[in-house]
């Protein structure tokens, strides 16, 4: 199906999206969440964490994880949630090669969690079920093989209230719920590796006419006296990434509202994404609740939470570190520029080495100089080496001591921005004092007027077309000169001196 962009923004008005999540999310817990086989999904072999519980050999019997409970739990709290009092779980019968048992032990009418909300985004409810079996396809042979490793681990459901209406908003919401996971300590939540599972329910509701008045009962507000107004609904499962999930959403916008103008149906149904033919596909029509004859598993206890003093509300608060909304926020506080302070709420590592790096100081100044080192010059040696230790506060082979070292000699006039760059490299090839690295590679500015003088002259030699563009207007020649300058002089003078330097030579 191909839309012509300009019919589709101009139709566009006329509808309403309405959009909810259902995110999965494997916790990382020492075993699966009701046997205890080693809950590492990634063995090198296929089949060895396994036994006779999470195969469900005749007459085993589960035993529920208490640290799995505990993770779900601290994600109420951070969600600001209401934590259940009585829980249960319950058999979600379906018949499948990755499901041992047939069924699956999760949990219906008695959630872990109920409500909450993340960026602005309600929570319905956070539940605790468990994994299945990894399949993998061979197209060519037809073949389809099993690998048991993650049967049995636990997996944590969230399901928003169907209040999203852009492709956006999902995404944004996704992410930010990836960056709490991590904050959390309970899932490394990696899109990748399948710890993270998106699927996305979309519907369209057509709420204005071509002149832009509201429909009927719609007059005012699609969610007229709290009614709300949906069209039929359909769910999109296979999505392993979030620039995937946004663009299959759009694409199921587009796809409504085409079928709508023609006049067309909408079946309610599973629907899968094609990330290479950029799609989505049909898969089954859409299962109801009854379709699984949940029941409560009579093999597992109900729980009383409220009995249990490691679950009292107070206690998981205490649990909680720093959530990654107040981090941004402490930043934004300290002058840290809104892109810097995103990326440290994102990357906890980069934080953390911020927070070391400036705990003995409340120089703004010096804070929103080590930031902007941080998030650009040693956040691209991290990309390029994937070289971290966050525990220790060392980033890339560079102490919080050492790297205040190099800020500290910028902000003494010892040191110039260029020249600062090239240190922190050489500081972490070489692991040694960068006061010592920067006197024994002449990064310090110590050149003289004489040197200073020899270098403009260089510059503006060999530059006359230059020269003659800034003398045109052209600002942009001007720092190309500087940038000539610098360079010559291996960043060992201050640029601001080399700039008014070069200006009284060519005016």
């Amino acid at each position: 199906m191909r839309i012509a962009p300009d019919w589709y923004s101009s139709r566009m008005s006329e509808y309403l999206p309405t959009i909810g999540l259902e995110i999965h999310a494997e916790l990382k817990t020492a075993t699966k969440m009701f046997c205890n086989s080693k809950n590492n999904p990634f063995a090198g072999k296929p089949n060895t964490n396994i036994c006779a519980v999470c195969m469900a050999h005749p007459g085993t019997l589960p035993v529920i994880n208490r640290e799995a409970v505990k993770q779900v739990l601290r994600v109420g709290v951070a969600l600001g949630g209401k934590l259940a009092d009585y829980t249960e779980f319950d058999r979600k019968n379906y018949f499948y090669p990755d499901l041992p048992k047939g069924y699956q032990l999760s949990q219906y009418e008695f959630p872990l969690v109920s409500g909450g909300n993340l960026k602005g985004i309600a929570i319905t409810r956070v539940h605790l079920e468990e994994d299945t079996a990894a399949s993998t396809h061979n197209d060519a042979t037809g073949e389809t093989l099993i690998d048991y490793n993650r049967a049995g681990v636990p997996l944590m459901e969230l399901v928003t209230e169907p209040v999203i209406h852009s492709a956006k908003e999902a995404g944004d919401f996704g992410r930010e719920l990836q960056v709490l996971l991590r904050y959390l300590g309970c899932s490394d939540a990696d899109m990748e590796k399948g710890n993270m599972r998106l699927e996305a329910n979309i519907s369209v509701a057509k709420v204005s006419d071509s002149q832009g008045e509201p429909l009927g009962s719609l007059k005012g507000s699609p969610w007229e006296s709290g009614e709300q107004k949906l069209g039929t609904k359909v769910e999109v499962k296979n999505i392993n990434s979030f620039r995937a999930m946004e663009r299959a959403i759009d694409y199921e916008i587009k796809r409504h509202i085409a079928a709508l103008e023609a006049g067309e149906v909408i079946v309610q149904e599973t629907r899968g994404w094609d990330d290479a033919k950029q799609a989505t596909f049909s898969q089954r029509v859409k299962e109801g609740s009854a379709d699984y004859r949940y029941f409560p598993d009579p093999d597992l206890p109900s729980l009383k939470l409220s009995e249990i003093p490691e679950f009292n509300v107070e206690n998981l608060q205490k649990s909680l570190p720093e959530l990654p909304d107040a981090r941004r926020k402490r930043y934004a506080a300290l002058g840290v520029k809104e892109a810097d302070a995103v990326q440290f709420a994102a990357y906890p590592h980069l934080g953390a080495f911020l927070d070391s790096v400036i705990e003995e100081t409340g120089d703004k100044e010096f804070i929103q100089r080590s930031a902007n080192y941080i998030a650009n010059d040693l956040a691209k040696i991290i990309r390029d080496t994937g070289e971290r230790d966050s525990e220790n506060h060392e980033v890339s082979g560079i102490s919080a001591e050492n790297f205040r070292k190099i800020m500290m000699m910028i902000g003494e006039g010892k040191l110039s921005s260029r020249a600062a760059k090239d240190l922190l490299v050489h500081v972490i090839e070489e692991k040694k004092d960068p006061e010592v690295i920067a006197a024994e590679r002449g990064l310090l500015m110590t050149a003289s007027s004489a040197d200073l003088e020899s270098v403009i002259e260089e510059v503006v030699a060999k530059n006359q077309t230059v020269v003659s563009d800034y003398k045109n207007g052209k600002e942009a020649a001007l720092q190309f000169l500087i940038g000539q300058g610098m360079k010559m002089m291996k960043g060992a003078v201050n640029p601001t001196e080399l700039r008014e330097s070069i200006l009284r030579k060519i005016q």
